[in-house]
């Protein structure tokens, strides 16, 4: 952190680019890194609406510069009030927060309930820290969140997507799960699949996906968002999907259909970007083929192609695995095909090779035009 501004930090390097419109950021690139750069921050006046506050007292735009001392007194947790002075070695500590991160305590700075207002994503931040430290949420800086819990409908929903990630995609999805739903959070974020939750089979879907993506990354595996995003919005989706096909009507057609408008309707809540919904819908799409396809040798080998076959099978083993009726024969015939299928193994790393090609040729096109602009 510094005292300079984020356009001061700009002018002293090449490489540098500001972010963010809530809070300016510097991003100093630097051997393939990047260095994050933030400018001390002070307190909005207190009671006063007006740039950068809502009449409700939340914060929309947090770029009131200030020293470090008013720095440390307007961050959310005291864990979050360290500094470490690289001129002495010494670490400053302006509100106890050391004394908090030895006993494992997550306390806000000041009044919980003006501190809420002002961000209430600082709740979504209170159960991801004792999700992924282990922490106790100290009783003051806990009991109001179940309350105020539906401020987060005020938060833009690309916000929340960012937020989705950290909690469920850093190694502890199950324990981020299980805080979420203590404080009334988990609701504000999913829901359509939050209705769902009394059904056994859904919960033991949604848990065991957790568990899943919390092992693969454990084991430096790579996770999707769309999978998890998938599996997320299942058990909503699963009601309004016909499960035998009706003279006259397209299956694929109302399964689509469906696909479309809970995606619709969970974009007021987190929103999702297109490339993902995209894979999001590439796997639901699989299952519906995987079990109208397996008579045919020829459209198996063709599914097998698919980039996303190998999440696809994935997915309809997690619901096998949670319960799904009828979903047995099935998993047992794809398991077999792939197992004894002799091109099977060389079509699906060939799937997956296609699908990086092509992702690192979006790259390659992505990078050339920004070359493009700057040069216009």
């Amino acid at each position: 952190m510094t005292n300079a501004r984020p356009e001061q930090v700009k002018s002293l390097f090449n490489y540098c680019r500001l972010i963010g419109r809530r809070f300016v950021l510097a991003h100093v690139h630097q051997r393939g890194e990047i260095i994050e750069v933030a400018t001390f921050r002070a307190h909005h006046d207190k009671g006063k609406a007006g740039d950068g506050v809502t009449e409700n007292g939340r914060i929309v735009r947090d770029n009131v510069y200030g020293t470090l001392d008013e720095d440390a007194l307007r961050r959310d947790f005291t864990i979050n009030a360290l500094y470490y002075d690289i001129s002495d070695f010494s670490i400053i500590d302006y509100a106890n927060g050391l004394a908090d991160l030895q006993a494992g305590i997550i306390r806000l700075i000041g009044d919980p309930m003006v501190r809420y207002q002002e961000d209430p994503v600082r709740m979504l931040r209170a159960a991801r820290f004792a999700a992924k430290l282990g922490f106790t949420i100290e009783p003051e800086t806990a009991e109001l969140i179940p309350q105020l819990s539906g401020l987060l409908a005020n938060i833009p929903p690309a916000r929340l997507f960012e937020e989705v990630q950290k909690l469920f995609l850093s190694g502890h999805a199950t324990e981020s799960f299980i805080q979420l739903q203590h404080f009334n959070l988990f609701k504000q974020l999913f829901p359509y699949t939050e209705a769902c939750l009394n059904n056994p089979i859904a919960r033991a879907f949604v848990e065991q996906m957790l568990r899943n993506t919390d092992e693969r990354i454990r084991e430096k595996k790579p996770v999707m968002p769309a999978f998890l995003l998938a599996a997320f919005l299942w058990p909503a989706l699963l009601p309004n999907l016909p499960q035998k096909s009706a003279k006259g009507i397209n299956q694929q057609e109302v399964w689509i259909d469906a696909f479309q408008r809970l995606l619709a309707k969970q974009q007021k809540y987190v929103a999702i970007p297109r490339r993902i919904s995209v894979l999001i819908q590439e796997i639901w799409r699989l299952q519906l083929r995987f079990t109208q396809s397996r008579r045919g040798k020829k459209k198996c080998l063709r599914i097998l192609q698919h980039p996303r076959f190998r999440a696809g099978y994935d997915f309809l083993l997690l619901r096998a695995q949670a319960g799904e009726t009828d979903l047995a024969d099935e998993v047992a015939w794809w398991t077999n095909f792939l197992e004894n299928h002799p091109v099977a193994d060389l079509l699906t790393s060939t799937a997956a090779i296609f699908s990086e090609k092509k992702r690192s040729q979006r790259r390659k096109r992505k990078y050339q035009n920004k070359k493009k602009q700057k040069k216009s």
